[in-house]
């Protein structure tokens, strides 16, 4: 990143050292373009913190322009985003604040901040809180999602919040035997669920999570949404909290 970013910090570093006239290297002789590379190299050495405040500067910048993009992306995918008619709804369905989460069973990250978002949840009791599932890490993360999509289709918001909550507890790999087990452990009917998990009703909804990631130009888990915000990966229960109180302010 560094090196990507070193070119325009340094071009916006000379512009302290040399007119800004100089700059257009077009207008330039041999000559000319030698002697102010020697210049600004000459000005470099004599004031090499130079280089790091445009770094500084150039990533606050091209920060600001995404989040900025990421705003216009949210609002152009409200309506999929927080209401989709089937994505679970916990925490407060009535919160004056709505956190989605983008989340894979398999992603070692998301179980990091599941206890982070449950915390959240719990010391609020004012947030609206959406799971999107969004299978990207191979056969067992999908085989997961369409099993809790399933359980949510036939046996409602509490049985898939149970089994929801007992995957990202979960550290084993994920097989149907796997998953029988939890079922039985919250008295969920996993035969039923079985006989759902390969609905095209199911395929559809997993489609419809990754056509949205791609319009918001999510790639990993786990990604959140905070009312107007795209937050990508993880994030500690105290700069949730921070950006939660930052929205209602």
């Amino acid at each position: 990143m560094l090196r990507k970013l070193l070119l325009p910090a340094v071009l916006a570093a000379t512009t302290l050292a040399v007119p800004v006239h100089a700059l257009d290297l077009s207008e330039m002789t041999a000559a000319e373009r030698e002697a102010f590379g020697e210049q600004v190299r000459a000005y470099l050495m004599e004031n090499p913190e130079v280089i790091m405040e445009a770094v500084r500067a150039l990533e606050a910048r091209q920060a600001e322009a995404q989040a900025e993009a990421d705003v216009a992306l949210v609002a152009d995918n409200a309506d999929a985003l927080f209401d989709d008619g089937f994505s679970f709804v916990g925490g407060n369905p009535d919160g004056d604040i709505t956190l989605v989460e983008f989340m894979d069973y398999r992603c070692g990250f998301c179980k990091r901040a599941f206890g982070e978002v449950e915390k959240l949840l719990a010391s609020d009791g004012n947030i609206r809180f959406v799971v999107k599932e969004f299978p990207i890490l191979g056969e067992q993360s999908v085989l997961a999602s369409r099993y809790a999509i399933a359980t949510h289709m036939i046996s409602g918001d509490e049985a898939y919040k149970s089994l929801h909550d007992a995957l990202m507890s979960f550290n084993g790999d994920i097989t149907l035997a796997t998953l029988r087990r939890i079922s039985e452990t919250y008295g969920i009917d996993s035969a039923a669920v079985e006989a759902k998990m390969d609905d095209e009703e199911v395929t559809e909804r997993i489609r419809a999570t990754r056509a949205l990631a791609q319009q918001l130009q999510i790639t990993g888990t786990p990604t959140f949404v905070l009312q107007d915000e795209l937050l990508r990966g993880y994030l500690p229960y105290d700069q949730l909290q921070d950006i939660v109180e930052d929205k209602r302010s």
